[in-house]
This record gives structure tokens, sequence and C-alpha cells, in this order.
């Protein structure tokens, strides 16, 4: 254990342990108080009516009056002190000069103690002073003669030890009770503490703490939005980034505490603690700020404690996808040139260990000039640099499939101004000429033909296949996302041109044949560089 570090079970047993003999302090000292002043009361009880008995006798008051010989009043007061325990009896005169006395030698003087004056003026009193016995609780009762004349009066004492003694005895059973409290202070707490590690996970308070603040710090890192609900879906959690988002929409009220569908109209939260399944990758419009929402349940030994929802801008999505989609055509290209250029190098070395010069002269001379002609197709009309050589990487591409691509223009296409446009016409020509590629792949002729045309601002894209063709049934759902013909996890390139083509404000045709192929014919708003607006 660090310095400073407690364990949970140990500063439980220390706080419990603490409290039990604080409480037990304290009642100790308030009961044995109490017992005190109840013992003393009782004591002084019992010496006030052994008082009064005696005052009440015919013996002594005989003796006060002189009926009777005095001496029989000490045997008497012997008798009494004896059979009820009590530290001293002693009978006097109204001079205070004693009668009786547990010490014969002490009769015929005058009491001591200082406190009998008010028995004898008649007052009836207890008092706690020291006389030759020491310290006592004295009860004192005048005596009257038959004709209500005060003759003498009672003393009785009871010695303080004996109260001191109770006290004792009762603080003993308090500090053996303390014992037993505390003992059962440090079980308790032993079986508390290793009951709440069982919940926490055998994690001492440090270690919880240190992963809160971890959580916390990576929550509000990462740039996705997170928003936690608990089961009666108010929201308990609330990182940066979906701060953010929140502010963007509009909503800039603090959310905590309270019900997700009050920021969230369309969140589905409510319906996702009901069910217990997940939305993943859901649209919403929260205010105008599109999103892409994952929504999932928080299930704990089985039960749904709550529910997590995580969303991000649609448009930075796209502008990934887009980014990753131009990223993987670019990848195509070069791989397909990369292995024609391969096979071409493995025909030059073959013809070099068959010595065959001459043949290897012309097949150079021709690999050159057709590649430098197909270069030269390309780049005289396509201005370009990127977009040109992206073309060049797809005939590779085509080639190496068995296919044809053509690619031509009837004037020259410029290099846009905004060089971000060449990355969404990357994408949209792409997947066209990959979507043309797949369909001539199972045809005897398989010819693919791109041209484009720029006039007036509009670049016009046609792109033309002797495919399969699309049927009606699959022509109403090519754009959407997911669709597709060709198997699972395919059916998104449509659905990122239409995308891009949405982002950049152009249009889309097409025509198809079952049998003889489709036309695809793209209108897109192209401002050249160098073009100023008026």
């Amino acid at each position: 254990m660090r310095k400073g570090k407690w364990s949970l079970q140990f500063t439980i047993m220390i706080l419990v342990c603490g409290v039990v003999a604080l409480s037990l302090f304290v009642t100790d000292i308030l009961i044995s108080r109490t017992v005190s002043e109840t013992i003393e009361k009782s004591q002084g009880e019992q010496a006030e009516n052994i008082a009064r008995t005696v005052a009440r006798t015919p013996l002594v008051v005989g003796a006060l009056t002189g009926k009777d010989p005095v001496g029989a009043v000490q045997s008497y007061a012997n008798k009494i002190r004896k059979a009820t325990g009590v530290e001293f009896i002693v009978v006097m005169d109204n001079k205070g000069i004693r009668k009786s006395h547990p010490d014969p030698s002490k009769i015929g003087r005058r009491f001591e103690g200082g406190d009998e004056g008010q028995v004898l003026k008649g007052k009836e009193h207890i008092s706690i002073s020291k006389g030759t016995l020491g310290r006592s609780l004295r009860s004192f009762t005048p005596v009257y003669d038959e004709k209500g004349k005060q003759v003498g009066a009672v003393a009785v004492g009871i010695s303080l030890q004996t109260v001191q003694e109770a006290v004792l005895k009762n603080r003993l059973n308090i500090y053996t009770g303390t014992l037993f409290g505390i003992l059962a202070g440090i079980l308790g707490a032993v079986l508390l503490a290793r009951y709440i590690k069982t919940i926490l996970f055998g994690l001492e308070p440090v270690a919880i703490a240190k992963l809160l603040k971890e959580r916390s710090a990576i929550l509000q890192s990462v740039h996705e939005g997170i928003i936690a609900v608990d089961p009666e879906s108010r929201i308990t959690l609330v990182n940066k980034a979906a701060r953010n988002t929140l502010k963007k929409a509009g909503i800039p009220d603090n959310p905590f505490g309270k019900k997700a569908e009050y920021f969230f109209t369309a969140s589905k939260l409510e319906k996702v603690l009901k069910t217990g399944q997940e939305d993943l990758n859901e649209e919403m419009d929260l205010k105008g700020t599109h999103l892409l929402v994952n929504r999932l349940p928080v299930i704990v030994n089985d039960q749904i404690v709550g529910a997590v929802s995580t969303f991000r801008d649609k448009t930075e999505v796209q502008q990934l996808a887009v980014q990753l989609t131009g990223v993987r055509m670019y990848a195509e290209a070069l791989r397909a040139q990369s292995h024609e250029f391969m096979n071409k190098l493995h025909v030059v070395l073959g013809m070099v260990h068959m010595k065959d010069y001459d043949q290897l002269s012309q097949y150079i001379s021709e690999l050159v000039g057709r590649s430098r002609d197909e270069m030269n197709s390309i780049t005289e009309y396509v201005k370009d640099p990127v977009l040109a050589g992206f073309l060049i990487g797809k005939k590779s591409h085509a080639r190496e499939r068995g296919a044809r691509l053509n690619v031509s223009s009837d004037y020259p296409l410029p290099e846009p101004a905004d060089s971000e446009n060449t990355h969404e016409l990357i994408t949209i020509v792409g997947n066209l000429i990959d979507n043309a590629v797949d369909a001539v792949e199972k045809r005897r002729v398989k010819s693919i033909d791109v041209m484009f045309d720029y006039a007036d601002e509009i670049l016009t894209i046609e792109v033309r296949d002797t495919g399969t063709g699309i049927s009606t049934a699959d022509s109403d759902n090519i754009f959407n996302k997911g669709y597709s013909t060709k198997g699972e996890n395919r059916g998104i390139g449509l659905h990122l041109l239409k995308e891009s083509l949405t982002k950049l404000g152009g249009e889309l045709d097409y025509s198809s044949k079952i049998g003889e192929g489709t036309k695809f014919v793209v209108y897109i708003p192209y401002k050249a560089k160098g073009i100023q607006d008026d």
C-alpha cells in the first residue's frame, strides 16, 4: 500500500471503528452522569427514609426529651445501621451534640461537617460533606416531641465510595459493550468492504478515480459525438464533440438530466431501450445538420441499463468516403499499370535470353509507340494531369480484365478551377468505368467508350458499354446504398457517384437494353482554371 493510499477495507474499518468508539464514548459520558445522579438520588432517598424512621422512633424521642436513658439510643442506632448498610446514624440534640455514633468515642461531641445548621432549624435536607468518617451523602431529619417541639435531629450518612462503585460497575458494562461494538464494527467493516469491492469489480477507490479520469479524457478526445442515457432516457453523458454538434445545430442548452427526445425528436433511443436492438449507420436530420448515427443498448448482467448514441456529421463522412474511393481507384490504376508493365518486362527478358534482338527492337518500338499514342490521345484532350493519369491507369486495368477502353473528346478538357472537383470527377468516372468493366466481363465483345465534351461551362461525360444491360426491376434501385446484383458488400459505387453529382450540382441520365449494353450520360457544371466570373 503506497503512502497516503489506504485500501477500501482499511478505510471502512477505521471509519466504522471510529464511529462506534466515539458513539460509545459519548454514551459512556452521558450514561455515567445519569447513573451517578440516579444512584445519588436513590441513596439519598434511602438515607432520608431511614432518618425519618429513626426520628419518629419513641426511643429516640424519649432519650432527647429525658424520659428514656440516652445510652439506649446508641444501641438502637447501631442495630439500624447494620441492618440497612449505611455508613452512620447520628442522633443529636438541638445543640448538635451527638447522642449516637459508630465510634463511641465521638458521642458527646459536636457533629462535624458544617451542614447540620438547617436541620437544627427544623428543615429536612440532603447534602454531601466531609465528616469524621470521610465524604458522605447525608440526610438530615428533625426530631419532634409529642407537642411538636423540635428536640433534636437525626443524620444518616452513606459513603460516596458506594456511589462511585456503582457508577464504576455500570461503566465496566459500557466498556465491555464498547469492546464488543468495536469487534462487531471491524467484522462488519470487513464484510462491507468485500461486498463493495465485489460490486466495484475488485477495484480500489484510487483505481476507480484513475479509470474515471482516463474514461473522461478518452470520451472528450473522441472526434465522434457520444451521448449516453439512463433507463428513463435521461441524458447522463455528452462529450465535447457532441456538445459542438448540438451547438452547431442551434441547441446551446445544457442537456444533462433531460430527456433525449427533448433534443432529438427522432433519436429512437427509447426504442433501443425497450427492444435492446441496435441501430447502425442510420441517417438523422438534426435541425438541418445531417448526421450518421449508431445507437446501441448498454447491457449489464443481461439487463438494459441505458443506451449510447454515437454520431458524426454526414458531410465529413462523405468527404472521407470520397477521398478513400479516389485513393482506392488511384491504387487500382497504378496496380494495373504495374502489372501490365511487369508482363512486358517478362517479354523483354525472354527475348533477351533468346537473343532475338531484331524482334526485341521491333517489340519495344511497337510498345513505346502504342504507349505514346495512348498517352498522347488522353493528355492531348484531358489537361488535368491527375485525371489524365487516372484514365491511363484505367485503360491498363480494363486491358488486364480483357476489355478495350476507348477515351475520346471532341474538344480539350481544361483543368478545373477548384482542384477538389478532380476527386469528385474521379469518383464519378471511376465508378462508371468499373461498372462497365464488370458488365462486359462475360460478354464476347468487351468494349467500353468514354467520351468527354466541354462547352458553355458544362462538362458532359458519356460512358457506353457492350455489357448485359440493366433490367427494369433493378433500374429503380441501382443508386440505393448497398443494392447490388453482384453479391454482398457491394452496391456503394453508384451511390457515391450520385452523392458526388449532388455535390457538384450535376445531373445523370442513362439508358439500357438487355443483351446490348448500357449508356450513362453525366452533365456537370464545370468552371475551367483561369476563367473568373464577370
